[in-house]
């Protein structure tokens, strides 16, 4: 057991590349750790308990909200907006920005997704947990406002996520490396299990909705066709592997190679995925393991948002599979 770090322990041994480092960022990475756990704790039960189904409301993206999204939610803001350590909060379940009630010594920004996937949690498919933190603008927390969240994702300090499946996961990085921890209910901790991450070069999968086929535009189609031809010199066909969560296909990939797209489509032009709550704070992971993320053309993290809840094509992963896919997007193929 004396080998066995935890994720708290191994946060704060990251605060040696940070000599300037207050210990307020290790706090928030716990907090968020807290949090994790009691989400896990309902996720694993959701079918015992009445947490399964819709509430019978919508969000702001226009979607019908499950009750385990919700849970979630209110879980997320309450554990971590109690001790003061954020100024401002973002969530892709509510229209506006949240104040905690304690804001007045937080120099940070939590923007999370509570519960990626959470369609998927009725029939016990893996789900998952996104935050991305910034520093804020401005040296005063009472007057944190929007433009805290509205930053580049090149700005981030931390981001991660954590996975609920068959074990639960999380996974994050200060821009040291992009570590995973497991959770052993046994002992109620996250223990050190994927350390210094890096995602291959190339790999053989493809994570693409094809339902959406016929709504693609022409450059995803012949890339669509690329990737299914024979051609054993370049790895080719590869193998189709999507769960709908795109926490869950992200992870995989992350870990074994391959590439995530959802692309523009006629009836989401813009992409559907969330650049804030989604597409940020992966693109940060994914290139601290050696990855790539864009939105077919532009650099995710280089994207300037103009708002809490804007939209982007994703295409993310293993560097040199995403390269391919930008080159048919931009008509270079």
């Amino acid at each position: 057991m004396s080998n066995l770090i935890t994720i708290e322990r191994h946060i704060l041994e990251q605060q040696k590349y940070f000599p300037d480092a207050s210990g307020e960022l290790t706090d928030l990475l716990n907090d968020v750790a807290f949090a994790a756990k009691l989400v896990r704790r309902e996720v694993v039960r959701a079918g015992l308990v009445d947490i399964l189904g819709f509430t019978g409301n919508v969000n702001v993206q226009g979607e019908e909200v499950k009750k385990l999204d919700l849970f979630a939610n209110e879980k997320i803001i309450s554990a971590i907006g109690q001790h003061g350590r954020f100024a401002v909060m973002g969530s892709e379940e509510n229209e506006g920005i949240i104040i905690p009630p304690k804001n007045e010594t937080g120099s940070y920004a939590l923007l999370f997704d509570p519960l990626d996937g959470s369609s998927n949690i009725d029939v016990n498919v893996s789900v998952g947990t996104i935050f991305s933190i910034y520093k804020l603008k401005g040296n005063d927390p009472c007057k944190a406002s929007i433009s805290d969240c509205l930053q580049k994702g090149s700005e981030q300090v931390a981001a991660g996520y954590v996975i609920y499946g068959s074990s639960v996961v999380m996974v994050y990085t200060t821009g040291q490396g992009v570590h995973g921890f497991t959770y052993d209910p046994t002992i109620g901790e996250f223990l050190l299990s994927h350390e210094n991450i890096t995602t291959p070069k190339s790999g053989k999968y493809y994570s693409i909705n094809e339902g959406s086929y016929a709504q693609f535009n022409e450059a995803t189609k012949k890339y669509l066709d690329y990737i299914k031809e024979e051609d054993p010199a370049t790895g080719r066909p590869y193998s189709t592997r999507y769960i709908g969560s795109l926490v869950a296909d992200f992870h995989r990939n992350l870990l074994t190679g391959g590439v995530f797209v959802y692309p523009p489509t006629t009836k989401h032009l813009n992409g559907k995925l969330r650049l804030m709550y989604e597409a940020n704070p992966l693109a940060f992971i994914c290139e601290q393991a050696g990855g790539r993320a864009t939105n077919g053309r532009t650099r995710i993290l280089d994207i300037q948002p103009a708002e809490l809840h804007q939209r982007t094509p994703l295409y993310i992963g293993s560097t040199e599979d995403v390269i391919v896919a930008e080159e048919f997007e931009q008509g270079l193929r």
